[in-house]
């Protein structure tokens, strides 16, 4: 496997993991600290930075608290030359299903997400 897909994929892993448990430090490790965080779903233009998105991750009850089963997976990764990726990736937490358009770049010596850009649709609850 290519080193740089498998490192792109481990980024991938740890922002599923900071996800399901709610770890703002976590993803603070795969966010570059200017990343932006867009979506449309609702008709309107949500654009955040992360200083404004991690505090929601913080005031939310964490999907592995909840006993959520993880419904994460990579969809595909791409690579647009040596320091720039685009992953597709799904994941759910609570009622939301997420597709989730990461952009990463390759500086400071390793991958980060610099864009999430995303769609979510409603889940039927059990």
């Amino acid at each position: 496997m290519d080193t740089n897909f498998a490192a792109v994929a481990a980024v991938l892993g740890r922002y599923f993991d900071g996800l399901y448990y709610s770890d703002t430090a976590l993803l603070r490790s795969v966010f570059h600290p200017k990343a932006h965080y867009v979506c449309a779903t609702d008709g309107t233009l949500v654009h955040l930075g992360m200083d404004e998105y991690f505090p929601i991750v913080d005031a939310r009850p964490s999907p592995a608290s909840r006993n959520e089963v993880r419904a994460d997976r990579i969809v595909a990764i791409e690579f647009a030359g040596p320091v720039t990726a685009f992953a597709r990736v799904e994941c759910a937490i609570d009622a939301k299903f997420f597709s989730d358009l990461l952009t990463l770049v390759f500086v400071e010596g390793r991958w980060q997400i610099i864009s999430k850009v995303f769609h979510f649709d409603l889940r039927a609850q059990s």
